[in-house]
């Protein structure tokens, strides 16, 4: 039990940095202790929000890495953790309010700071082209994985069977996708249905171009050169998984803070124990010991996309999403022990 704390060493010495960060962050705007403290509370809630919300991103990132060279794993680890605390949580909100605003990101930080209010309006205004974006990119990869031909273990196997078998159509999860995100444009304001509609699109479009990325620098290449540019397209691969993982993260977290740094210094933290309890289970080859966990991180993709475009036309509470993807990875996990158990 004590080597597998030291997977997380790091990220306990980054959540010490942060809390302190924060609790100086509340000090200075609320000029009080009990500001400061609440503004340490409120990074707790949201390091705590974003693990549940990343758990299944954890496990397909495992899955991913056990077939990375170890010079590609180190650099997920290390500039992929750049990427996903200072890009996904900094600069990707402020892009988009620059988007939406059509102001640079320089302006869009200043409002950020000066203007919060205005800044958190914008940005959950952008919330449904940034679900329909996420939703529909989430949802080509679990839907990927269940239509694949190959695919011979099954956990549910009344639903995912049938499923493998419906595989053999060409294309047959961009048809679906792209009809649910029609039915979904019925039920929205007009005002919304074109923003939606095309941002759904370019998912799609951002799922493709990753998946021919990798066609054409890894499938079927032999050489430690192509082999590196493999990982590459390992590594972009599993940055914008990441990316669609976190979209729910940041804009849940406006309804606690429209602090851009304390919801950077709040996610940050779930994003290193995401990083953290991945390379721990590519390590200790848990995937291939509980067969059934890698179904159920799949089915929690499906279940935040389905969320997440289904939030485009009510609102769902960050919890409930964290939780269904908490609850199908423990019962895939209880699965995968009683068939250790019946094999045994």
């Amino acid at each position: 039990m004590t080597s597998n704390f030291r997977y997380f060493n790091a990220s306990a010495l980054f959540t010490a940095v942060a809390l302190v960060a924060s609790w100086f962050l509340g000090l200075y705007d609320g000029r009080s202790l009990s500001a400061a403290f609440a503004t340490m509370f409120i990074v707790g809630v949201l390091a705590i929000l974003e693990v549940s919300l990343s758990f299944d991103n954890a496990v397909v990132n495992a899955k991913v890495l056990t077939t990375m060279a170890p010079l590609w794993r180190r650099r997920f680890i290390t500039w992929g953790i750049v990427l996903a605390v200072f890009g996904m949580r900094i600069v990707f909100p402020l892009l988009v309010v620059g988007l939406m605003a059509r102001i640079s990101p320089w302006q869009a930080l200043v409002l950020a700071v000066m203007r919060p209010d205005e800044y958190a309006r914008i940005m959950t205004g952008a919330h449904v082209s940034i679900a329909a974006f996420g939703g529909s990119f989430l949802a080509m990869v679990g839907l990927k994985y269940f239509f694949n031909v190959k695919k011979s273990v099954h956990w549910v196997r009344l639903v995912e069977e049938p499923l493998t078998k419906l595989g053999k159509i060409e294309a047959v999860e961009v048809a679906l996708v792209l009809m649910t995100l029609y039915g979904i444009s019925r039920l929205l304001p007009e005002a919304d249905i074109l923003a939606f509609l095309v941002s759904g699109m370019f998912g799609l479009i951002t799922f493709v171009a990753v998946e021919g990325i990798s066609a054409i620098m890894g499938v079927g290449d032999d050489g430690p050169v192509l082999a590196a540019k493999s990982g590459a397209a390992s590594f972009l691969y599993l940055e914008v998984l990441d990316a669609s993982f976190s979209f729910d993260g940041v804009i849940g977290a406006f309804a606690l803070t429209n602090n851009l740094f304390v919801i950077a210094l709040g996610l940050g933290i779930g994003a290193m124990f995401v990083r953290s309890l991945t390379v721990m289970l590519v390590d200790k080859g848990t995937l291939s010991e509980y067969r059934y966990l890698e179904h159920g991180a799949f089915w929690a993709i499906l279940a935040l996309a389905a969320l997440m475009l289904a939030g485009s036309v009510t609102p769902i509470s960050e919890v409930v999403t964290g939780l269904i993807g908490a609850v199908l990875i423990g019962l895939s996990f209880l699965s995968s022990l009683k068939h250790n158990r019946r094999k045994a």
